[in-house]
C-alpha cells in the first residue's frame, strides 16, 4: 500500500524499463487549469472524474479502439462502476501523469485500473472502473471481445 510521503518511482521505472505499451499501458499528461480549482484551493473532486476519462479515451485511440472502431465491432463500452481514492491534493499548473491500464476482464465486463501522478513523483489519486461491453442497439451486455482483451496488462 502507498502512503502520501511515499514516491511511486518504482511504479515509473518499471514503465520505462517494459516500454509502456507493450505492457497495454498508456499514459498522459495533464496540466491542471485554474478552472478546475475549487474554493480549498485544489483540483476538485469531480475533476478527477474527467481526467481518468481522458486517460481511458486515450488508452482506446492507442489500441486502435475509437469509439466508432468499437460500434462498427458490434459493440460499445459503458461505465458501470467508478471508484476513486484521493490521496494527495493536485493544484493550479501542476502537471499530472495519468497511467491507465486493463487488469481484469469477465465474461461481459472489464476492470480499467488508472493512476495520477503528480510532477514530484507522488500517488495523487488512484482509480478502477468496471466498463460492460454492450450491443450499441439493444442495449445489452455482450461478451467481452477479443479486440479488447488481449490488451490485458500483467501490472
Amino acid at each position: 500500500m502507498l502512503t502520501l510521503s511515499q514516491p511511486v518511482t518504482m511504479y515509473a521505472d518499471n514503465l520505462a524499463k517494459w516500454g509502456s505499451m507493450q505492457m497495454g499501458i498508456t499514459q498522459i499528461t495533464i496540466t491542471v487549469r485554474c478552472t478546475e480549482i475549487d474554493v480549498n484551493g485544489h483540483v476538485n473532486n469531480a475533476k478527477f472524474v474527467e481526467y481518468y476519462e481522458w486517460g481511458r479515451e486515450d488508452w482506446y485511440e492507442q489500441h486502435q479502439l475509437p469509439y466508432e472502431t468499437l460500434s462498427n465491432m458490434g459493440f460499445i463500452t459503458v461505465v458501470a462502476r467508478a471508484e476513486i481514492d484521493y490521496r494527495q491534493p493536485a493544484h493550479q499548473n501542476e502537471q499530472l501523469l495519468v497511467t491507465t491500464w486493463l487488469s481484469d476482464v469477465g465474461r461481459t465486463s472489464f476492470r480499467m485500473r488508472q493512476r495520477i501522478t503528480g510532477t514530484n513523483g507522488y500517488l495523487v489519486s488512484e482509480a478502477q472502473f468496471v466498463i460492460v461491453t454492450v450491443d450499441p442497439t439493444t442495449r445489452r451486455p455482450v461478451p467481452v471481445p477479443d479486440a479488447i482483451s488481449k490488451h490485458r496488462s500483467s501490472s
